[in-house]
């Protein structure tokens, strides 16, 4: 007997680490197999394939062409042709998707740790929220983002090779959102 994995009441996937993080692999390659995502997380291959395929069968990803007869790559949903999203004005694209099930994904996270934070070792308490608002151009805008990303990716290497990792290090949430703010319409 198979265990539904949906939410009864919504049909929804729940949210689930493995998952969560599988979705994270996709949004920075453009495909990914069971193998590698088990090389990248530290998790078995058969556990990854098992939460690809229910990411798939939800519609949250798709099989990639596949380079050899054996492998079994995944990708996020490709966005339809530009002649498809103007007959489908109001249906959202896989990437829509995908970003709502990011940013909800990381609330829920983040709203966790809040209710949670004081269980944790005392070294451990602190985070590093913050938010303000600048005044960029889009090309600025751009290139903030991409600092963000160069910071973010001296740290790498922890991810795949637990060997770089301090003996104190742990799985730390970055979430960086640079949007415009759209003016007040009262």
């Amino acid at each position: 007997m198979t265990e539904d994995l949906t939410e009864p009441a919504t049909g929804a996937l729940p949210r689930h680490p493995v998952r969560t993080a599988l979705l994270g692999l996709l949004a920075e390659t453009a495909a990914l197999t069971s193998t590698e995502a088990a090389a990248r997380l530290g998790y078995s291959s058969g556990l990854c394939s098992f939460h690809l395929r229910q990411l798939a069968r939800h519609g949250l990803i798709e099989e990639a062409p596949a380079t050899d007869a054996r492998a079994r790559p995944w990708r996020l949903p490709q966005a339809p042709q530009q002649s498809q999203q103007s007959q489908l004005p109001h249906q959202a694209t896989g990437e829509d998707e995908f970003g709502e099930l990011a940013r909800g994904l990381e609330d829920e996270s983040y709203q966790r740790w809040l209710a949670h934070r004081d269980q944790a070792p005392a070294d451990w308490r602190q985070d590093e929220a913050f938010s303000t608002v600048l005044y960029l151009t889009p090309a600025e805008l751009a290139a903030v983002g991409e600092a963000v990303r160069q910071v973010l990716a001296r740290y790498r290497d922890r991810e795949t090779d637990p060997a770089h990792r301090p003996a104190d290090a742990r799985p730390v949430a970055a979430v960086a959102r640079l949007f415009p703010l759209l003016p007040d319409e009262r």
